[in-house]
């Protein structure tokens, strides 16, 4: 039961934040990638059945060993939960609601409107983003730019899937292009607050608030309809998650001048 274990679920699944852990400082690497990896399998939770309760039941099961480690009991081993304990401690009681905010997706409902959306993922992607900044050392106002900063790019990588959501019946009611587009603006919003107010950021937090490759330009194409959200796929090729990743890297920064 090692963070190699973690890691290795990161890496296959969620490449991005795998990258962005490996730029943080070598002390905040096993919190982060603990987080990460208790991500990826509280938001898989509710898919492991067809059935509504069952999923939820699996969930719940997350749930419940998360409320326990609030209490200072250790969790049973287990590849994730036990390198979580080992750096989290009882402060893994504070990741509940991100499990708590999957609960929608047990049921298999779609959203009927953008507002709803936003809601969804600013306690998904964007409650992420604030756990990972705090454990980095942002306080206060700093976690507001990380709310901001995790909201927008939670609803690009929500936009960016939703031809996958959509036949899982975890998209929009109706196949609106208005809707995401007002999104798309949503999340450029929620970007540009971000960076307006980065300088209240600890450098030390940078690495946590990283929002992927490519996410300005995608966000310009839906708000400019340059494609079908609802069927084309836009995937990251090797070269730009690289590139993306150079440059924080390199600057230290997830924003570049003129932009994201």
């Amino acid at each position: 039961m090692t963070l190699d274990a973690c890691a290795d679920l990161v890496r296959s699944h969620d490449p991005d934040r795998f990258g962005a852990v490996l730029v943080a400082q070598p002390q905040d690497r096993p919190a982060l990638i603990t987080l990460y990896a208790l991500n990826l399998e509280i938001a898989r939770a509710p898919f492991q059945s067809g059935e509504p309760l069952l999923a939820e039941m699996r969930l719940q099961w997350w749930i419940d060993r998360l409320a326990e480690m609030a209490a200072g009991r250790p969790p049973p081993l287990h590849d994730v939960l036990t390198p979580l304990w080992d750096s989290w401690g009882d402060a893994a009681g504070d990741l509940v609601p991100l499990a708590e905010a999957r609960r929608r997706d047990c049921a298999r409902e779609p959203f009927d409107n953008p507002d709803a959306v936003v809601a969804y993922v600013a306690g998904t992607s964007g409650r992420l983003m604030v756990q990972a900044a705090a454990r980095l050392g942002a306080q206060g106002a700093a976690l507001d730019v990380a709310a901001d900063q995790g909201l927008g790019a939670g609803l690009a990588a929500w936009l960016r899937a939703l031809p996958r959501l959509q036949p899982l019946g975890l998209g929009l009611a109706k196949t609106d292009a208005a809707a995401a587009v007002t999104l798309a603006g949503m999340a450029r919003d929620a970007l540009d607050r971000a960076a307006r107010s980065r300088r209240l950021l600890p450098k030390r937090a940078t690495a946590a608030l990283y929002p992927g490759p490519g996410v300005s330009r995608f966000l310009a194409d839906v708000r400019s309809n340059k494609m079908n959200i609802f069927q084309e796929t836009v995937d990251v090729t090797p070269f730009q998650r690289r590139a993306s990743l150079a440059h924080l890297a390199l600057t230290g920064r997830w924003w570049r001048q003129g932009g994201h």
